[in-house]
């Protein structure tokens, strides 16, 4: 494959992204997502179907008064209803009043959808077709036919099928776009077809041939795999949507389908320097839509270059070769060394240098912590979910966690308020009717203290307790907050005496980190998982404010 091949990215995450199950956006969210797309160098953004809902109408009318810098923003739109002139259908005056360079019409492809779906006749399909390219093109607008579940109108009726793309390509359109709508081809069909259909636009010797794309659906898991068959059989311009998002089982994942064609097939779609921004923007988007990263997501999740047995750290360390496809860096993501059971020497010696810290592989002491980390997984601890309670563990065997403060213990009072009737305002399905008074008992340089605070549950009341004893000392505790809060119950048939292991996740605005407890009771487990997320909060801000005075003097 030539170096020099040009595939052009087409992301529809702003459209067919946004019909997942669950999913939301605002019009800042679709600005917000259409600029970083942008800064990645998608040439072509769609942007939604103007008339469908007044979001997109105003997400479009304020980017004709922001352009973005090099991608074309696409408007999206059908055909013209049955037996309605062009000139009458709303859904293309919509389109047009977008002011889009380019448009991208989806119209039938098969006899199916023609004539259960759409209720009319499959000339008239036809003529929807044409008439409604021709029109867009009149009024001086490129436009790219998505020809809707294509494979399986071509399976069904191969002959109409091709005279949809015939009525397309007649009337002015540059880009045929084949769509597995429905998901469920397999690549050898993808193949067959694709490369009839490059064959039949050969022998048609037109002096400006349209050009082919493809556009697949996940439900037969099967979508990046169709697209890239789809890429080697021609097709120039390749659809999908950031993480893959969309209806359903979602759409052809760009952050999958990108570096295959790049790094592995020679495909030029990206320059180097925005495809190492990609896992970057994988992240940024799913901050935006608030779904959780898929943290094993190929090329761009944090477990997608991460190693946890020892065998696998240990070959990594002299040649990442060995157990990496392609240099994580290539797409903006880093290798990490996971610390669990399954861990060896390597590891921790892998994740010392990580943390920063010396430590010599023949002193006894990094056997020692190899066996306590072994010892606490046992238990039921789980440090390569919570690294930051590792690095407190490694600098607490080699002498350089520094006491901030001592905790002596805390008590926790829950009370159910009174239902409503009483004089309060609330009810038994009311959370609010519930508050919780947590005290603690600390000492900071040999000053002890005892605080108490209110909040919406324990984990919160222990939370405002312990900043509220500390914060005299530690004024840079409120730029913590918690992030997340999970709840692992480890030996189930052990009833409520169960052990229960729990994550803390704090945040800062700039970094995260988080911290593991674990006790039959779950009040001492959190508490624990807390107490340490602040203290490495702490830990690791005076560790920076140092490096950077350090760096200042030199």
């Amino acid at each position: 494959m030539s170096q020099n091949t040009q595939l052009w990215i087409y992301d529809t995450t702003l459209r067919d992204g946004a019909q997942r199950e669950g999913l939301s956006l605002s019009v800042e969210d679709k600005l917000n997502i259409a600029r970083r797309l942008d800064d990645l160098g998608i040439p072509f953004i769609e942007g939604g179907w103007p008339g469908a809902n007044p979001k997109d109408g105003q997400f479009f009318s304020l980017l004709q008064q922001h352009p973005l810098r090099q991608a074309e923003v696409v408007a999206f739109c059908s055909t013209r209803r049955p037996h309605m002139p062009v000139t009458e259908d709303v859904t293309l005056a919509a389109a047009l009043a977008a002011r889009t360079n380019w448009l991208t019409l989806f119209g039938k492809s098969w006899d199916l959808h023609v004539t259960e779906g759409l209720k009319t006749e499959l000339n008239e399909n036809l003529s929807m077709i044409y008439d409604s390219i021709a029109y867009l093109r009149r009024q001086g607008r490129r436009v790219i036919y998505d020809a809707e579940h294509w494979f399986d109108g071509y399976v069904s009726n191969p002959t109409y099928a091709v005279q949809t793309l015939e009525a397309a390509l007649r009337a002015g359109a540059e880009w045929l776009v084949l769509c597995d709508t429905n998901g469920g081809m397999l690549p050898h069909q993808i193949t067959e077809i694709v490369r009839t259909v490059g064959q039949w636009l050969a022998t048609l010797n037109l002096k400006n041939p349209p050009q082919l794309g493809i556009h697949t659906h996940n439900d037969g898991d099967l979508a990046v795999a169709n697209s890239l068959t789809a890429a080697l059989e021609g097709v120039t311009m390749v659809q999908g949507t950031i993480n893959g998002y969309g209806e359903r089982c979602g759409n052809a994942n760009l952050c999958s389908l990108i570096p295959n064609l790049q790094l592995k097939l020679g495909y030029n779609c990206l320059p180097a320097e925005k495809l190492a921004t990609l896992a970057e923007t994988s992240r940024y988007v799913s901050e935006i839509v608030n779904l959780a990263p898929n943290e094993h997501a190929p090329y761009v999740g944090l477990s997608a270059f991460a190693h946890k047995g020892g065998i696998h750290v240990s070959a990594v360390e002299r040649n990442p070769k060995t157990y990496e496809h392609i240099e994580p860096t290539a797409v903006g993501n880093l290798r990490r060394i996971v610390i669990s059971d399954q861990a060896g020497l390597s590891n921790v010696m892998a994740k010392a240098r990580s943390f920063g810290l010396k430590l010599d592989r023949t002193s006894p002491t990094s056997r020692q912590l190899l066996h306590r980390l072994k010892s606490l997984e046992d238990e039921g601890y789980q440090f390569e979910a919570a690294e930051a309670s590792f690095e407190l563990l490694m600098r607490e065997a080699l002498g350089q966690r520094p006491k901030m403060f001592d905790v002596y213990g805390f008590q926790v009072h829950c009370e159910r308020m009174p239902y409503a009737g009483s004089g309060v305002n609330c009810s038994p399905e009311d959370p609010a009717g519930s508050s919780s008074l947590a005290t603690v008992k600390v000492s900071v340089d040999g000053k002890i203290l005892l605080h108490a605070a209110e909040g919406n549950g324990p984990v919160e009341a222990l939370d405002h307790a312990l900043r509220k004893a500390l914060e005299r000392f530690y004024p840079e505790l409120e730029r913590f907050y918690l992030t997340d809060y999970k709840v692992r119950i480890l030996d189930s048939a052990s009833g409520t005496a169960a052990k229960t292991r729990v994550l803390v996740e704090f945040g800062d605005g700039e970094h995260r980190w988080t911290t593991v407890g674990l006790s039959p009771n779950i009040l001492e487990a959190s508490y624990k998982a807390v107490v340490e997320g602040l203290e490495y909060g702490l830990l690791k801000l005076r560790s920076e404010v140092k490096a950077k005075l350090v760096a200042c003097q030199s």
